[in-house]
């Protein structure tokens, strides 16, 4: 009989102090519960850690340096894990999310990288709220998926990682990408790629609430980093030229056009100024993901 698997569930949060203790009570409901639940805040006062911990007996907070990026290193930097399921502080995953990761990773070896499949998705308009989201997911009934197949990169929101081919090969999500680090999750899935497969499964299930209200970065800086942070991955090779020209005009299209009559919860006409400032400093040679960290 293979080793039962170790499994962490890993959030980096920043800015939502409230609706992070909503979805670590409705993820502490899972029928297969982890071994270790792992949070690194961007500011001590971004978790109420007396309030969960009476909820998540082994929930640790993990100290880090602000930057999705930095705080996911500093959760991998600590954990016993076998596999750490990276959950985004809105992601409200089904009851069996665990037990479907445990299920997939101790039957398939190969597998380094899972994302699931996200039922709903608030990101791309103004957001769910928590009990909008839970009786969304709750609407969907009974899990019946059980289809994996092969994708570029896992979805942040709900990333479950392999760390047997972390810890041999030193990866890391690239620090180079500050704050609320535009794309980490496409650098860090091909970075894993090399060492087995990147796939979705559909058993994994849940809801993404797209909460707008982050502590990451708003407006401008978001703006740059769209910009930048593709040029800055396309360099290493994690993406295409043509994944990199296609991602950037969609970007700048969708930002002129819609800064015209904006989204109330978008800052359209920020974004489409720090697109401007990455063309431009790109174009003279001055392009620095990191320079959204003195705006």
């Amino acid at each position: 009989m293979s080793q039962r698997l170790r499994i962490a569930i890993g959030i980096a949060t920043a800015g939502r102090r409230n609706l992070l203790s909503d979805t670590v009570r409705y993820m502490a409901r899972q029928t297969r519960l982890p071994d270790e639940f792992l949070i690194c805040p961007a500011r001590p006062e971004d978790v109420d850690s007396q309030t969960l911990s009476a909820c998540v007996p082994n929930l640790r907070i993990v100290n880090g340096p602000v930057g999705s990026s930095h705080q996911r290193n500093a959760i991998m930097d600590v954990t016993q894990a076998d596999v750490v399921v990276f959950f985004d502080d809105d992601f409200l995953p089904a009851a069996d999310f665990l037990e479907a990761v445990e299920r997939l990773f101790s039957l398939r070896h190969d597998v380094v990288v899972a994302t699931g499949d996200v039922l709903a998705d608030g990101i791309s308009g103004p957001g769910l709220d928590f009990e909008q989201g839970r009786q969304l997911l709750e609407g969907f009934g009974a899990n019946n998926g059980d289809e994996v197949w092969p994708v570029f990169n896992g979805y942040g929101c709900n990333m479950a990682v392999r760390m047997g081919p972390v810890r041999e090969n030193r990866l890391v999500f690239d620090e180079m990408l500050p704050l609320y680090a535009w794309l980490e999750d496409v650098d860090f899935s091909r970075q894993m790629a090399y060492h087995g497969e990147v796939v979705k499964a559909t058993q994994m299930r849940g809801v993404h609430l797209g909460n707008k209200a982050s502590g990451r970065s708003p407006g401008k800086r978001l703006g740059y980093s769209q910009i930048a942070n593709r040029i800055y991955i396309k360099r290493k090779g994690s993406i295409s030229w043509w994944q990199m020209w296609y991602g950037n005009f969609r970007n700048l299209f969708a930002n002129t056009l819609k800064s015209i009559a904006p989204e109330p919860w978008v800052d359209r006409r920020g974004r489409l100024t720090g697109n401007i400032m990455a063309l431009i400093d790109w174009g003279s040679g001055q392009l620095n993901t990191k320079k959204i960290l003195e705006m």
